[in-house]
């Protein structure tokens, strides 16, 4: 029998065919995993840290403010370039994409934010973020430092959506009624909105307030300098709440890297997000006005035009008895059930409990040799009158 060459050649076309007609479809039906951005490459970061820890984390004390909360039960929307997910002190709740194009950080903003409010604890690691045991909620609004107002108001909106008790918005835009629109929902929503100030690039942007930082309502954070004046870079057009560090920042970096040497109220407002998950942490009964207030309130102390009330103090917001709550004490949260790291703050003396027994037995004794010396001296001087004798029965 002789081969026919040209059997099963037909067959192989049909398959061809429906193979490309297959992987048409696929990418008609798939146009999100086709719309890549153009460019992403993030600056490259470093594995090397110092091995004390950042002057921010040991100027607002943070983790003495964690023998209090450490933010857990509070969730935080971070609006912004998107997160690498994969960093190992980033374990983020959920992602919401704008851009569509991917869930990674094309510029290394977001995921230094997110970091910033939430990276979680470890041991021999020097960097750790302000409220680590919040939710983060990642809302991606642009792959660029520049991004779509109209993107900005979607991602604002996803952002309440999610149900955050914070909204962080790192990002300076120009007055827009739609803007202002979708801000004024978060707030009626009970968020607390925290967004920079806005950084001066040029002469340009000295008298000319950021948004959303600038819409009432809102905690508009500036940028300060470790001796906690206002960093030269920060907005001071726009009417600031408080300061956060802004100057020399390290934080998390795509790549599963640390950036340092970071400046910008961009990297200001998270220490103070961080701050307010705190306070919802501490005093879940407080609304999101009370608590901006409360940041306000417990400051440090204002240093001039744009510095607000002054450096954010995490460790006095959640401690200080105000006065005009005197009426309503915030109702304080029942503890975290986690115990808190070993190593994380000084360790406190163990209790000596036979020390503590003779102590207050000696208090005790004293107590009592105090009353018995106080009767003697009002009763004597009235059984002599009477012609009392000890021991005389009646």
């Amino acid at each position: 029998m002789i081969p026919n060459p040209g059997r099963g050649r037909p067959r192989r076309v049909i398959v061809r065919a429906l193979l490309a007609t297959v992987l048409a479809l696929h990418a008609l039906a798939a146009p999100a995993a086709a719309a890549a951005p153009e460019e992403c490459n993030p600056k490259k970061g470093t594995l090397k840290l110092p091995a004390t820890e950042p002057w921010a984390q040991k100027r607002l004390d943070i983790k003495n403010a964690w023998r209090l909360t450490r933010g857990a039960g509070v969730r935080i929307a971070v609006v912004d370039s998107g997160v690498d997910y994969r960093h190992p002190q980033l374990p983020i709740a959920k992602i919401i994409d704008e851009t569509h194009t991917g869930h990674t950080d094309c510029v290394g903003h977001g995921t230094a934010v997110s970091g910033i409010i939430g990276a979680r604890y470890v041991a021999g690691v020097s960097f750790h973020g302000v409220a680590p045991e919040a939710t983060i909620v990642v809302v991606k609004q642009s792959n660029k430092s520049e991004g779509d107002i109209n993107k900005l108001i979607s991602a604002i909106d996803d952002a309440v959506s999610a149900k955050p008790k914070v909204i962080n918005i790192s990002v300076k835009a120009a007055d827009h009624p739609r803007l202002k629109a979708a801000v004024q929902r978060a707030l009626a929503a009970d968020v607390v909105v925290v967004a920079a100030a806005g950084n001066v690039d040029g002469p340009e942007d000295e008298d000319v307030p950021a948004y959303p930082a600038a819409y009432e309502g809102v905690l508009a954070v500036g940028a300060a300098t470790p001796d906690g004046r206002r960093a030269d870079s920060s907005n001071a057009a726009t009417p600031v709440g408080v300061l956060g560090p802004g100057t020399d920042i390290t934080a998390p970096w795509p790549g599963g890297t640390f950036m340092r040497g970071l400046e910008g109220t961009s990297f200001a407002a998270p220490y103070v997000a961080g701050t307010a998950a705190l306070v919802r942490a501490r005093f879940p009964q407080l609304d999101q006005e009370q608590v901006r207030r409360r940041i306000i309130a417990t400051a440090d102390g204002a240093a001039g035009a744009g510095t607000g009330a002054g450096m954010v103090n995490p460790l006095l917001a959640l401690t200080a008895v105000l006065p005009y709550e005197r009426g309503g004490m915030p109702v304080v949260a029942e503890p975290p059930a986690s115990a808190l790291p070993a190593d994380a703050v000084a360790k406190v003396p163990p209790r000596d409990e036979n020390a503590v027994g003779i102590a207050m037995a000696v208090g005790a004794g004293v107590m009592l040799a105090i009353m018995l010396t106080a009767a003697f001296a009002l009763l004597i001087p009235q059984a002599r009158r009477r012609r009392w004798r000890p021991g005389r029965m009646a």
